[in-house]
């Protein structure tokens, strides 16, 4: 009985200390901790692109005094967003605006008057898929288009939102990075590593990373 008795607290013992060992095997690897030890990836490669002005729209979203005009890193993507804007209305190629804004904002309300939307080219419509409660769908197709360029902010809300909508209706999404802008810089790195290769395949295989000055129409 007491050899019995020996085993049984042999056992208990050995389950006492796996349990600590795995709990603290478990504190080790927790995802929190994990996070500590990421390093960034490389910077995703920039590609040069030459679109067909007729198959191309360049969509430019929430870009309003309320919400760019007060964020710095905005700002400074506004002669970029300019410079695509001039370049597609020159090769007569489709552009698009989204709206928001508390009230009902019109394109008297966005940062920048040298890029403002014509009539019948906008629509208001809030949160990051600007194919919710909007017009867009119907308007690229109508205008038989199979390219977009997607500008405006925040990079990791109408970026990821709306490029992604757009690559899963099999359309080719092309992102220049100094067009769309985050809050800080964190933002619009996971924003961009997210559509180049950490996203779905159907996202990452439909989008091309570049800049402003690499868009040719």
């Amino acid at each position: 009985m007491r050899d019995m008795r020996n085993i049984w607290r042999g056992a208990a013992a050995a389950a006492g200390a796996l349990i600590i060992a795995f709990a603290a095997s478990s504190a080790a690897t927790d995802i929190l901790n994990d996070w500590d030890t990421v390093k960034p990836p490389p910077k995703p490669e920039l590609k040069a692109v030459t679109l067909e002005p007729s198959t191309t729209a360049l969509l430019i979203l929430d870009m309003m005094k309320q919400n760019c005009g007060a964020r710095p890193r905005c700002v400074a993507t506004v002669p970029n967003v300019k410079r695509l804007h001039d370049a597609a209305r020159a090769a007569g190629a489709m552009v698009w605006y989204s709206f928001v804004g508390a009230g009902q904002p019109t394109p008297a309300d966005m940062v920048d008057q040298g890029f403002a939307a014509h009539e019948g080219e906008w629509s208001r419509t809030g949160g990051p898929d600007k194919f919710l409660g909007s017009n867009l769908e119907e308007k690229l197709k109508a205008r038989g288009i199979k390219t977009t360029v997607v500008c405006g902010t925040s990079f990791q809300g109408v970026g990821i939102g709306t490029g992604s909508g757009l690559a899963q209706r099999g359309y080719k999404v092309i992102i220049p990075i100094d067009c769309l802008s985050s809050e800080d810089p964190y933002m619009e790195q996971y924003a961009a590593w997210h559509l180049f290769k950490g996203g779905p395949a159907v996202v990452t295989s439909n989008t091309t990373l570049t800049r402003s000055a690499m868009v040719k129409f």
